[in-house]
C-alpha cells in the first residue's frame, strides 16, 4: 500500500516536473504578455487561504510471528476527506519562501482485518476510522523564474498534527469498537504546484505528500489483542491537493 502510494505521489511529481520543465524548454519563443500582479511577490508578507481534499491510510509493520506464520496484511481502503485552512507567507528572497499553513483536515480510513482467530464475529473484523486533525506545517516554498503570468514551485518542510478524534483519553478499546491513536503526530511533507497570477489574486493548486515519523497506535488493554496485538508500528501516508488563493 505504501509503494502504491509513493509510485502514484512520484508519479504525479515526475508529470509535473516534466510539465515544467517543457515550458521553460519554450521560454525563448514564449512571447511576452502583459503580467497581472507584477509587484505581488515583492511583498515582505502577505496572506492568503486553501481548500482541499485529502486521501490518508495507515502503514503497518507486524511483530515477527505475524510474519513467520504469513499472515495477509491488514486491509487499508482510503477515504477521501477535505481540508481548509489559512496561510502566512514570508518572503526570503527572489525564489525562496517560508511559509506557515494551519489547517483543518478531515480523513477517514477503514481496516478490513484478515480471518484469524480471535474474532468472534464478522463484524468484528471491520474498523472505521475518522481522524479531525489540526495540522501545522512550517514548509519552504522554492520557486522557479516567472514567465508572464505562471510559476512551478516546490515545496518541503514538517508539520505536526494535532488528532481531534484519536480516543487517546478513552480507557475503552477495540473489545467496545474503539479503535485509539495518539493525539499528536510528527510528519515531513514535499509537493510540488504551480502559480497562476490572475487579475485580481494568484491561484496556487499544488500536490504534496504527508508522511509520519512515529507510531500512532495506542495498543489495546488485552496485549495479545487480534486488534492491536500483532502490530508494532502504525504510521500515517496521505496524499493532499490544496487549491491556494492569495
Amino acid at each position: 500500500m505504501e509503494q502504491n502510494l509513493r509510485h502514484k505521489l512520484l508519479f504525479a511529481l515526475l508529470l509535473s516536473v516534466c510539465g515544467g520543465l517543457v515550458l521553460f524548454a519554450q521560454y525563448p519563443q514564449v512571447r511576452e504578455r502583459i503580467q497581472n500582479l507584477p509587484k505581488f511577490d515583492d511583498r515582505f508578507v502577505h496572506y492568503g487561504y486553501f481548500v482541499g481534499v485529502n486521501n490518508y491510510y495507515f502503514d503497518f509493520d507486524y511483530n515477527p510471528d505475524y510474519y513467520r506464520n504469513n499472515f495477509p496484511d491488514i486491509e487499508v481502503t482510503p477515504g477521501t476527506g477535505f481540508t481548509i485552512g489559512l496561510i502566512g507567507d514570508l518572503r526570503v528572497n527572489q525564489f525562496l519562501n517560508l511559509r506557515l499553513e494551519p489547517g483543518l483536515y478531515y480523513a477517514q480510513r477503514e481496516l478490513l482485518y484478515p480471518e484469524l482467530s480471535g474474532f468472534e464475529t464478522e463484524d468484528d473484523r471491520y474498523r472505521e476510522i475518522k481522524s479531525t486533525y489540526i495540522h501545522l506545517p512550517l514548509l519552504i516554498k522554492i520557486s522557479a523564474q516567472r514567465i508572464n503570468n505562471f510559476r512551478p514551485f516546490l515545496l518541503a518542510g514538517v508539520s505536526t498534527d494535532f488528532n481531534l478524534s484519536s480516543n487517546k483519553k478513552n480507557t475503552d478499546d477495540n473489545l467496545s469498537n474503539v479503535f485509539r491513536t495518539e493525539s499528536q503526530n510528527l510528519n515531513y511533507e514535499i509537493g510540488i504546484g504551480f502559480d497562476f497570477y490572475l487579475f485580481y489574486f494568484k491561484f496556487s493548486p499544488s500536490i504534496r505528500g504527508i508522511f509520519s515519523l512515529q507510531n500512532e497506535l495506542i495498543p489495546d488493554n488485552t496485549p495479545n489483542s487480534p486488534w492491536t496485538g500483532n502490530i508494532t508500528n502504525m504510521v500515517s501516508r496521505g496524499v493532499v491537493v490544496n487549491l491556494v488563493f492569495e
